[in-house]
């Protein structure tokens, strides 16, 4: 299984090499093809159908409200033309409604002057003019009618009597009293809103009325022309509230189309940011990518990874619009994010063209980050994109098509950057070979040679970069990172301080219980308001419907079906069991407030029957009864029984009850469970129903769909770590960091006032994703080292990831700061979530979990000897005399593409500049093939003895040997440093070929060559070489065995590996001082009257041989290297040796050498 998992990530590995190379070779056609596929897919922008139904867009797609309503249009179809009844709707339509309180000290509207100004208001809401289509037309022409006359207020028929009201010469009773002058039945429940009302049922105070005004939509054009008119009406309304028109009341208006009207303005509030965000995200990837040397910073690239990302995320969403997908206001915060999972990868490859080796060549250097990096972002676009699609499952449209969009977003920005950002790095790969200036292009000087030069400080500040190609490994040219400098050396070192481990402990405690107090307090459902802008005219009135109208909310559909025999006593005890069920309930007022057609015409004939002398026994005769004398046409009574074509049985019959006390959308949820509850328990057909149940729908999904799609998803992202990254202690934290982070994000989420609905589902589903981006790659870090004690290994994992997490997050979060700006709750929860989720992920990264690990990781419960400690603290004051102690140098040799075994490699002292994402000793990706390591105590052991040796046999540190040969394992590069009376006098400046190199360890004189350089010389030297046989040619430095990467290179290189020391400083105290003779060429150095001989004797009798040497070879395994990078070498002659035959053995096996 292993073996088959590492085969994953080491095929991605081949397949990006061989990209890279073809990218560096070719970088054109990525640039060029990309842009042209963007514009095709930018076309489908005119294929865009624009979706802001509000009941489509957040209620479920197969939710009960919907079935509920089916069954109740089946049998009840709303006639908005003839017989309209507003208690009996099944869909909200097409209305207008105003909530009107009093301006004045005295908030009773109960007044004569704010009853004329209510007669006013109504007045201009039915004249106000409307023009559609050609037509001309007002309220009375399109209004909604019950047997031909307008649906109206008859509460504004209080006017005839207000004044004895005012007076207190007539008393309003409550709920229902009869006008004395017009005989109107006013139900004032319907009207009024926070009533006040006496012990005798008597009105004291009314601070608020509502009034409504329906218009027909029974057709599409009907529908049309409704939606014109709520543009009037709302135009009306407004207009004479902004200019004053109203001295004692305040009128707070609602259509319909409110909620279009608002998800409409969020999508263009939003619209201006765009420009300033990515702005501010250029700045910002401007600034991180440039460095002091003004050659290997990438300010340019930093600018396309922008224009990567949204080029990518344009192309995206044209793609979608070419397949039919809806577009919704929610998708434009898709390229906020986008932009900053863009940044991220360019921040990643970056990292990785860094860590590659300066000599290489342009596509040498594109294969070996592509290798690396690409894979890097394929784990964290991978996770991105499941998590979107995990989205896609989601019952509620808005989530589906926001996860489908942004999927095809995160899918092309990752593609995006694998070619176009690919060839812009190969570009400014080629500008960093030459040397240029990164900003403006021309060339400028190595630091190295400007400080030779004797330049000025502001020229070396400003004005150099790039390496020295003569010396490519000098310190000056080859600095260390400051950042990731601060984050191993202080960072590390207070999260290493055992008071501070407990104290973030404490705290992580600390943010587990606020995360579980927050689970209690959250709330379900998406509320009406939070759909509009916090400066929008609906705001008051549903402020207003809230603090008066939560008493008597809705009036609720009992709808029963089937072949039922109303004239049977069971059948109609059954009916009225079901109605005193649902009475009961906490959340239904009481039967004063239900209509039941068959409890008032059972109960009149009851009352009657001695005069009309009915009798019911029968089905036949109780329908007759029940036509001849009941459902005449003016009864609304009649709109609730449903014959059947015949007119001989009832198919379906409606009853009404009146919901009480609904103030939250706890409430409503609760209330809405209950009755479908006692109607699934009745042994009746019944189904209840209500226009809004439809959005009730999602207080009862959101939170098992939730729940859900975070389980699969950390299920899913487990899986795919384990795949890259296959360790199970490191899934098993990374679990652990996903149900952290995720409860973190639930539980605070409520605590900063965001509901857990389908705008915030669709946050927590993507938030899975983020939270492994930080959490799962420095896991395996810290649990791959090879550091012996925890703080080490914590060391190695903030130097490696510390500065990628934080550049990931800050670009993240400046990403997605624009919504904060837009002042519209559905883009607040985004930036709100995504904040959290990439807040939270960032402190487990950097703070806790290295904390945790170090508690409970490996190595957390091992001692070690005080010996091997100190050990460990001399080698990080004076490190390995076989090892490049700067992060920057040489990879390979400047001469190409040297491979061992097969497999590119780097140096044995590369440091690592891991970028976000990455997980291993050199990166996440290539370093998942470590998997392999069968053997990893018998390496360690192996390595410990290997660096044991060294040291025996490189002289003692602090004595006045501190020079020795700084040799590349794996390359061609080593540097001889000359030690103060170590070599013969005849060296000087002089060049030995790799021959002199045997005989000065054996103890012979090296024949002297003076080099005088000769172009013609050389390049006859040159071709002779190439001309030699291949045998012959490696016949005197047999180290490795040949591949086509070698012979490819020997083609086309120079094989005279010589040294040169003129450029070492002798430090040595007993050395002879030496002085520059100007009229030698070569800048000899001068000794002393020791002769050569003597010298070379005293440097050969100071090395001494090693003591121990094991058996299965000099070293067998790079501690610094991957698994599959591995440089295993036998050597062919006996472990004893000669002091002399030792150094000569080392210089045959340690590899190809070239000294500068």
């Amino acid at each position: 299984m292993a073996c088959g998992i590492s085969c994953v990530d080491n095929a991605l590995n081949r397949t990006f090499y061989k990209l890279g190379i073809f990218i560096g070779r070719h970088p054109g056609y990525f640039l060029i093809v990309p842009v042209l596929l963007a514009l095709l897919c930018m076309t489908g922008y005119q294929q865009i159908r624009y979706e802001i139904d509000p009941e489509y867009l957040f209620s479920p797609i197969r939710g009960e409200g919907k079935s509920e309503r089916a069954i109740v249009e089946n049998y009840f179809k709303v006639n908005y033309t003839h017989r309209f009844n507003v208690g009996r709707i099944t869909r909200p339509g097409r209305f207008g409604r105003v909530i009107v309180i009093s301006k004045d000290e005295d908030k009773n509207l109960l007044r004569t002057e704010v009853w004329e100004e209510l007669r006013l208001l109504d007045g201009i809401i039915q004249n106000a003019t409307v023009h559609y289509d050609g037509d001309t037309f007002t309220y009375k022409e399109t209004c909604a009618r019950w047997e031909g006359e307008c649906f109206t207020n008859d509460i504004l028929n209080l006017d005839q009597i207000i004044g004895e009201v005012e007076a207190g010469d007539l008393n309003l009773t409550f709920p229902v009293m009869f006008n004395p002058v017009t005989w109107d039945a006013h139900v004032f429940p319907v009207f009024f809103g926070g009533t006040q009302v006496s012990e005798d049922n008597l009105i004291i105070s009314v601070p608020s009325l509502q009034l409504v005004y329906f218009v027909t939509a029974d057709s599409k054009r009907q529908d049309a022309r409704g939606a014109a008119w709520e543009e009037a009406f709302l135009d009306a309304v407004g207009y004479a509230e902004d200019n004053g028109v109203f001295k004692h009341i305040s009128v707070a208006r609602f259509a319909s189309r409110t909620l279009d009207h608002e998800l409409e303005k969020n999508t263009r509030t939003v619209v201006p940011y765009f420009s300033s965000t990515f702005i501010l995200m250029a700045v910002f990837s401007v600034v991180t990518c440039m460095m002091g040397d003004v050659v290997r910073s990438k300010p340019w690239l930093g600018l396309m990874g922008n224009v990567s990302a949204v080029m990518a995320t344009m192309a995206a969403f044209g793609l979608a619009m070419y397949l039919g997908i809806e577009f919704i206001g929610i998708n434009l915060a898709a390229p906020f994010l986008m932009i900053g999972i863009g940044i991220d990868d360019t921040f990643v490859m970056l990292a990785a063209w860094r860590r590659t080796s300066v000599k290489l060549s342009v596509p040498e250097r594109m294969g070996h980050m592509m290798s690396e990096a690409a894979v890097s972002i394929t784990i964290t676009s991978l996770t991105d994109m499941i998590s979107f699609w995990i989205g896609i499952a989601s019952p509620f449209p808005s989530v589906r098509i926001f996860c489908t969009y942004s999927g095809f977003a995160v899918c092309f920005t990752y593609l995006w950057h694998v070619t176009f950002f690919a060839g812009c790095m190969a570009v400014s790969g080629y500008c960093e070979f030459k040397n240029l200036h990164a900003i403006f292009g021309y060339k400028v000087l190595p630091e190295s040679v400007a400080i030779k030069e004797k330049r000025s400080w502001l020229y070396r500040k400003l004005n150099t970069g790039g390496i020295n190609r003569d010396d490519p490994d000098n310190p000056v040219d080859n600095k260390e990172h400051l950042l990731m400098k601060f984050f191993r050396d202080t960072v590390a070192s207070i999260l290493n301080k055992g008071w501070v481990k407990a104290f973030i402990i404490v705290i992580f405690a600390a943010y587990l219980g606020g995360a579980c107090f927050g689970l209690t307090k959250i709330k379900e459902g998406l509320e009406r308001r939070k759909l509009s802008k916090a400066d929008s005219y609906s705001v008051k009135f549903f402020d207003l419907e809230d603090d008066y109208y939560r008493e008597f909310p809705y009036r609720i559909q009992v709808i029963i079906t089937g072949q039922l025999n109303y004239s049977d006593p069971e059948t109609q005890m059954q009916i009225e069991d079901l109605m005193q069920s649902l009475e009961n309930t906490s959340y239904i007022s009481s039967p004063l407030y239900s209509e039941s057609w068959l409890r008032s015409f059972v109960a009149y004939v009851d009352r009657n029957n001695d005069y009309l002398n009915l009798t019911l026994d029968s089905e036949e005769a109780f329908i007759k009864a029940l036509k001849d004398i009941w459902l005449f046409p003016a009864n609304p009574f009649s709109l609730d029984v449903k014959f059947s074509d015949d007119g001989k049985r009832i198919e379906a019959s409606r009853f009404m009850v009146q919901a009480v006390n609904i103030t939250d959308t706890n409430h409503e949820k609760i209330m809405v469970k209950d009755l479908r509850d006692i109607c699934k328990a009745s042994p009746l057909n019944a189904t209840v129903f209500h226009p809004y149940f439809v959005f009730f729908d999602q207080f009862e999904l959101v939170r098992p769909t939730s729940i859900q799609s975070m389980v699969v998803g950390a299920l899913i992202m487990m899986l795919i770590s384990f795949i890259f990254i296959p360790n199970f202690l490191c899934s098993l934290w990374v679990a652990f960091s996903i149900v952290s982070i995720e409860l973190g994000v639930a539980g605070y989420m409520s605590l900063w006032d965001v509901n857990l609905d389908s705008i915030s589902m669709i946050n927590l589903i993507m938030c899975i994703g983020f939270s492994v981006d930080f959490t799962a790659h420095i896991c395996y870090t810290y649990m791959s080292s090879k550091a012996r004690t925890p703080d080490e290994r914590v060391r190695e994992a903030l130097y490696g990831l510390g500065m990628p997490i934080m550049q990931g997050s800050v670009s993240t979060i400046l990403g997605v700061i624009a919504l904060l700006l837009a002042d519209s709750y559905i883009f607040l929860v985004f930036f709100k979530m995504v904040f959290l989720v990439i807040f939270f992920g960032a402190m487990h990264g950097l703070f806790l979990l290295p904390v945790l690990l170090s508690l409970f990781g490996p190595g957390s419960c091992s001692t070690y000897p005080e010996d091997d400690l100190k050990l460990s603290s001399v080698e990080k004051s004076y490190p390995h005399p076989y090892c490049i102690s700067h992060p920057q140098l040489a990879l390979t040799g400047a001469f190409g593409s040297k491979t061992f075994l097969g497999a590119p490699y780097k140096a044995y002292g590369d440091e690592k500049d891991l970028g976000l994402g990455t997980s291993g000793e050199d990166s996440s990706e290539s370093s998942s093939s470590k998997s392999q390591r069968r053997q990893a105590i018998e390496d360690e052991n192996t390595r410990r003895r290997y660096e044991e040796g060294w040291r025996r046999s490189s002289h003692n540190l602090t004595g006045q040997s501190q020079f020795q040969p700084v040799l590349d394992l794996y390359g061609q590069d080593a540097v001889w440093a000359k030690p103060a009376g170590k070599l013969p006098l005849n060296i000087g400046s002089s060049r030995y070929g790799y021959d002199d190199m045997l005989n000065i360890a054996q103890g012979q004189t090296a024949t002297k060559k003076k080099f005088d350089f000769d172009p013609d010389r050389e390049r006859d030297r040159r071709k002779s070489e190439e001309n030699r046989p291949r045998k012959a040619r490696y016949e005197d430095n047999r180290t490795f065995e040949d591949d086509e990467a070698v012979e490819e290179e020997y083609q086309h290189t120079n094989r005279y590996y010589m040294y040169d020391t003129s450029h070492v400083k002798r430090l040595s105290n007993d050395s002879h001082n030496s002085g520059s003779d100007s009229n030698n060429s070569n800048n000899r150095r001068k000794y002393s009257d020791e002769s050569d001989k003597d010298k070379h004797r005293r440097y050969s009798d100071e090395r001494r041989p090693r003591k121990f040497t094991p058996p299965e070879g000099i070293y067998k395994q790079n501690p610094h290297r991957s698994s599959s990078q591995h440089n295993l070498y036998y050597p062919r002659q006996p472990p004893q040796r000669t002091s002399s035959q030792s150094s000569l053995h080392q210089l045959r096996h340690m590899g190809d050498m070239r000294f500068p």
